[in-house]
């Protein structure tokens, strides 16, 4: 399937709270302390903004009111994981944004409407969660092909999503389009999503890039579109100490390098400062498209 993407908020602003199997034998103990910085911008040329994102922290907790047995500290942990979610929409006037919208909030009531969460790692947990992905994406599928059929204006509006889901040192990414994630780790930076382009797939049989660059914005993968099916990528990851996850919209890597990403990223700036300098360098670069970045690192306690 393709979707093109069609040319389109002003700036919105992340206020984070207070807060790859490269390792598998680091020993990792307390959870990790995370920070967040999130931005979003028009950009310079788009009368819309069509790009959402979310970073959204679930809390499994358990309280002792009243007992004859007086429990211990470490039989009463929080369980914590965070969900960090990138959205770039298409579909002409206002239906990007629209898709884009719809994606996050479909994907709170499923997520919601389930009886348990998977909250720390577990022993063969990845078949699992590679089967409930793909019956997560199919969910969010047929809602937006429920909300198009309802309101026949909205046919054809799409849109990409990448999503980072982190229990503890464990990372779980989830991935539709061509927005990114990318991990900071050790100076080095690394893209852990494929773009799901005409473009990529053209790469990947041998073509030059020079003779792909016109169909980078061809999809060939995302949520709504008519299509009936969406396919998720995905991977499991294990964090270390001193980790920084970027997620970001194409109108970041259209407009930087990925190593002018990289040089940022190293300056080790506050998680909401490395975004915002991030979405200025795409601006000055010409801002052609809206931008979107999420930052997040991870450390040791």
């Amino acid at each position: 399937m393709t979707a093109s993407r069609q040319p389109a908020k002003s700036t919105e602003v992340f206020q984070p709270p207070e807060g790859l199997q490269d390792s598998p034998t680091l020993e990792l103990g307390l959870a990790p302390r995370i920070e967040f910085g999130a931005i979003s911008d028009r950009g310079l040329h788009r009368p819309t903004n069509e790009d959402n994102y979310s970073v959204v922290r679930r809390i499994r907790r358990r309280e002792v009111l009243c007992s004859s047995v007086q429990p211990r500290i470490d039989e009463l942990p929080d369980d914590l994981a965070y969900v960090l979610v990138v959205a770039d929409g298409m579909g002409g006037t206002n239906c990007g944004e629209l898709a884009s919208e719809l994606v996050l909030r479909f994907g709170w009531e499923i997520a919601g409407g389930q009886s348990s969460w998977l909250m720390r790692s577990e022993p063969d947990m990845w078949p699992r969660v590679k089967e409930g992905l793909h019956r997560f994406g199919e969910q969010i599928q047929q809602r937006l092909l429920a909300h198009t059929a309802q309101f026949p204006e909205t046919a054809g509006m799409g849109t990409t999503w990448t999503c980072v889901y982190t229990m503890g040192w464990d990372a779980i990414l989830a991935h539709v389009g061509d927005s990114r994630a990318y991990l900071f780790r050790r100076g080095e930076l690394r893209r852990l999503t494929h773009d799901h382009t005409l473009a990529e797939q053209l790469m990947q049989m041998g073509l030059p890039a020079e003779d792909t660059v016109r169909y980078r914005s061809v999809l060939t993968n995302a949520f709504g579109c008519g299509n009936d099916k969406v396919s998720i990528e995905s991977d499991h990851l294990l964090l270390e100490p001193g980790d920084r996850l970027m997620l970001c919209s194409d109108g970041l890597y259209d407009m930087v390098t990925d190593p002018q990403i990289a040089l940022t990223l190293a300056e080790g700036s506050p998680p909401q400062q490395a975004a915002e300098r991030l979405r200025d360098q795409a601006l000055a670069a010409g801002g052609r498209d809206n931008v979107t970045v999420i930052v997040a690192d991870f450390h040791s306690h």
